[in-house]
């Protein structure tokens, strides 16, 4: 099964090895069929510590690394 990837911005970084990623995405609503913005907040593997508040990163889903991290964030060094 392919791994999800998701793209949000880095909302903390004070964990060590971990940030916290907002990903937004837009729904329609049901009733009154208005776009609206909704967000979620995951905690992602950083091993290297790169990561800084307000990047826009990428992530991908993984195997748990702990409670409550399951995605790692996806560096594009080319």
């Amino acid at each position: 099964m392919p791994k999800r990837i998701l793209q949000g911005t880095v909302v903390s970084d004070k964990a060590d090895k971990t940030v916290t990623v907002r990903v937004e995405r837009q729904v329609q609503h049901p009733l009154y069929k208005k776009i609206i913005r909704r967000s979620k907040k995951f905690a992602a593997h950083d091993p290297e510590n790169k990561c800084k508040a307000g990047e826009v990163v990428r992530i991908r889903e993984c195997k748990p690394i702990s409670k409550s991290k399951t995605w790692e964030v996806i560096f594009d060094d080319a």
